[in-house]
């Protein structure tokens, strides 16, 4: 693959007539062309389209030798593609990993080595191939068994990509799985090293109808547990919820044997509840930051009143609102009060520099998950941050100087990094480092959609000043006093118009 060697200035006024280049074409009037000369021109553009990539991961190989994520304000490499170019975290993952395959290697010393895709990464730096075709080639190679030798696994490659310059995507994965296929049947059988590298459960997206799709591969071991597990929990009469009183130890009656009318697929999806309903219920599970394993669901409290709306897990997942009072029946109340006027949490203030389970709860009703734009971690992943000032600095563990985030993104809030304010809708506003920092939204919506929702000129109250911060408290494993009129406590005062958790 070629690479002519150009000095910084060299590359930034390359880029730059690139950019003159395009808006000179974007300014051309196309109503008088052709069918030859727009079919000729489209044909153009897509050469360049497809050769385009190719620079960028050279240029992301660079950058990752150049400097790390935490230099430029970030966790990882992905954070910093989704936050400066204000991408999915899932095509910031993609780019990275075609620079990783199609980009010259770096090496500690000597000359840059070959792309890991060679073959790919020359046929898409000459245009004659696209997006779609690199991702099959990637795909397939990646398939591979691991009794496959290196000069097997080039030829591989090299023939996806002479296929591809003549066929479609379609046609390639087809040609690639039909090569797989015959490459499994010369190979030797399976070994344990494959089959732990294609090990995986995976939750697909939830669907509007609320269901959620997951696909499983599993060890011989994995299966081996499940299959006693469903042979108790997912035999006929077991676990089903159309009896009035579900069977899930011993053995069923004979008439709740007869009266079940589930498919094979029910029963094992029924058996699945049952045994997480039985580990939940065990104690068993320990903590998940500071709280005991539970499931912890947040909805207003004119929701649960009116029987209609619906409920939102620590982890994202949307319930409708019967099936959060059916849950209910399983679980202890807790409830978080808000005000309706600002949102502010009422009452829940803490000594320690821990917040207190019922503090997490109220974070989780308000927040929903990690506060700083484009985390997707949901609350059960999260810690409680110090947002106006951290405890080393003499802030307060007070519920309305709290906000969820993920650990690694708690780490990064610090001097010369992310910082972070309460606003006065009492969301947790984000400000990123300059490297990162190029005018993007403050506050993050994936975990409450609603707010994108609200009419443009909804303008937060305005914001009390704060209160002189005195005396720093000192952590004290104390806990404060309880009575019934504590909000803290479970079963405490009802929210007047407020919210639930």
């Amino acid at each position: 693959m070629y690479v002519r060697i150009m000095s910084t200035g060299d590359l930034r006024a390359a880029v730059a007539a690139l950019v003159a280049a395009v808006d000179e074409l974007t300014a051309c009037d196309a109503d008088l062309a052709t069918r030859a000369e727009l079919v000729d021109v489209l044909d153009d553009l897509e050469t360049v389209r497809c050769r385009l990539p190719a620079l960028r991961h050279r240029l992301l190989a660079r950058l990752q030798v150049e400097t790390t994520p935490q230099q430029m304000g970030a966790k990882n490499w992905k954070d910093v593609l989704a936050i400066r170019w204000r991408i999915s975290t899932g095509e910031a993952h993609r780019r990275l990993t075609d620079a990783a395959l199609l980009a010259p290697r770096q090496p500690v010393t000597g000359p840059p080595l070959p792309p890991v895709l060679h073959a790919t990464a020359v046929a898409q730096q000459l245009g004659l191939i696209n997006a779609e075709h690199v991702e099959v080639i990637r795909k397939s190679v990646d398939k591979l068994p691991g009794f496959v030798d290196t000069t097997t696994r080039d030829q591989f490659e090299v023939d996806l990509v002479r296929t591809a310059v003549g066929v479609g995507p379609k046609e390639l994965r087809d040609a690639a799985d039909l090569t797989l296929f015959k490459l499994d049947q010369d190979g030797p059988a399976p070994d344990e090293h494959d089959r732990a590298r294609q090990r995986g459960v995976t939750k697909h997206a939830q669907r509007r109808d609320a269901m959620t799709d997951l696909t499983a591969r599993l060890t011989p071991e994995a299966w081996a547990v499940w299959e006693v597990l469903f042979a108790k929990y997912a035999a006929p009469g077991m676990c089903n919820p159309d009896d009035p009183q579900p069977c899930t130890s011993g053995t069923p009656t004979q008439a709740q044997i007869d009266n079940d009318h589930r498919s094979l697929a029910q029963r094992q999806h029924d058996a699945l509840l049952a045994v997480g309903r039985i580990a939940l219920m065990s104690g068993e599970a320990g903590q998940l930051n500071g709280l005991p394993v539970s499931v912890i669901i947040r909805t207003t409290l004119q929701d649960l009143e009116s029987r209609a709306g619906i409920g939102v897990t620590g982890g994202g997942t949307r319930l409708p609102i019967a099936e959060v009072i059916k849950m209910a029946g399983h679980a202890n109340h807790y409830l978080a009060v808000f005000d309706r006027a600002t949102g502010s949490a009422l009452d829940l203030f803490r000594t320690k520099r821990v917040a207190s389970p019922a503090q997490r709860i109220m974070l989780i009703a308000r927040d929903g998950g990690c506060t700083k734009p484009c985390c997707t971690v949901g609350a059960y992943g999260t810690q409680a941050h110090h947002v106006t000032s951290d405890w080393a600095a003499g802030g307060n563990t007070n519920i309305n100087d709290l906000g969820l985030a993920c650990p690694p993104d708690n780490r990064a809030v610090k001097k010369g990094g992310w910082s972070t304010a309460m606003n006065g809708r009492h969301e947790v506003e984000w400000t990123p480092p300059p490297h990162l920092d190029t005018g993007q939204t403050r506050v993050n919506t994936h975990h409450r959609p609603e707010v994108l929702l609200r009419p443009p000129d909804d303008e937060p109250p305005a914001t009390a000043p704060p209160a002189p911060p005195g005396e720093p408290v000192e952590p004290t494993d104390a806990e404060p006093p309880t009575s019934a009129d504590d909000p803290a406590e479970p079963g405490g005062p009802a929210p007047p118009d407020g919210r639930a958790a």
